[in-house]
């Protein structure tokens, strides 16, 4: 699908499900085949960039379950409603944004997607992509056996803090001896200059993780120079490495990294590359 840059994307090629968990009913977007992966938006929500990585997924072989979580579905992420969109979900109960909130109870939820994501695709279990906002669920996701792929982009919390991690220190413990039990892996992706994800972050995760986290990192100058609004007004700097900052050409480093997370994808999960 070719959008024009502006575009709200109808994701006609979704089927949308309401899906009820522990209570909670969210909309669900579902496609492909083969072994599901989580796909969770970045903030503003599902873009059409989101939507765009989500079907370079679904189109390698897998199925991709695409919750909403915030913002309006498809809506192009302009800066002022994207900034609403950011302060509502930073006061959520849903989410803990600032440190010393720990895990954000939405995470549970999330779980019990994965559940049941792995119960209808079957395979040896579930992938799990975070991206921004939502980058740190991914690793808290692994607590569910079911999730055995898990990808940390970019992850952005919590705010108010460089080096810290969006995690409770019970399950901090508890992902780390997963790793060291089943043998986890942790793909990760930042920009160089990411102020919204630094260095230090990923020294947090190396700390917690060891050699279990695959912390890789772009050169911030070949991010997308034309982000939309929301990115270049409100993030301001290089960020969203396989969405809004994506470089959408052969060989870029960008669609490189897309192309890994793919790969990760498809040897955790047991999907041949097509």
């Amino acid at each position: 699908m070719t959008l024009l840059r502006g575009q709200r994307d109808p994701l006609d090629d979704f089927s949308p499900r309401s899906v009820g968990i522990d209570g909670v009913d969210k909309t669900v977007y579902v496609a492909g085949s083969g072994p599901a992966v989580v796909l969770m938006p970045e903030m503003p929500g599902i873009s059409p960039d989101v939507a765009r990585f989500a079907r370079w997924v679904r189109d390698a072989g897998f199925s991709v379950y695409l919750p909403s979580l915030f913002g309006v579905d498809g809506a192009y992420p302009r800066a002022e409603e994207g900034g609403s969109i950011a302060r509502r979900a930073c006061v959520s109960a849903e989410f803990r944004a600032f440190a010393g909130g720990g895990t954000s109870p939405v995470v549970a939820w999330l779980r019990g997607l994965a559940r049941l994501a792995h119960a209808e695709c079957g395979g040896p279990g579930v992938g799990a992509v975070g991206l921004c906002f939502t980058g740190n669920f991914a690793l808290t996701m692994a607590l569910e056996p079911a999730v055995v792929a898990p990808v940390v982009n970019h992850p952005s919390l919590p705010l108010d803090d460089p080096g810290g991690l969006e995690i409770s220190d019970e399950d901090a413990a508890a992902v780390a001896e997963r790793v060291t039990r089943d043998g986890l892996k942790v793909l990760a992706y930042r920009f160089d200059d990411d102020r919204w994800c630094t260095g230090r972050r990923f020294a947090a995760y190396r700390a917690l993780l060891g050699d279990a986290f695959d912390g890789r990192v772009l050169d911030a100058g070949s991010a997308n120079t034309a982000p939309p609004p929301f990115f270049r007004d409100v993030v301001g700097c290089a960020h969203s490495v396989v969405t809004a900052h994506l470089v959408d050409q052969d060989g870029h480093p960008t669609v490189q990294a897309r192309d890994e997370i793919i790969a990760f994808l498809a040897e955790r999960l047991g999907v041949r590359p097509g």
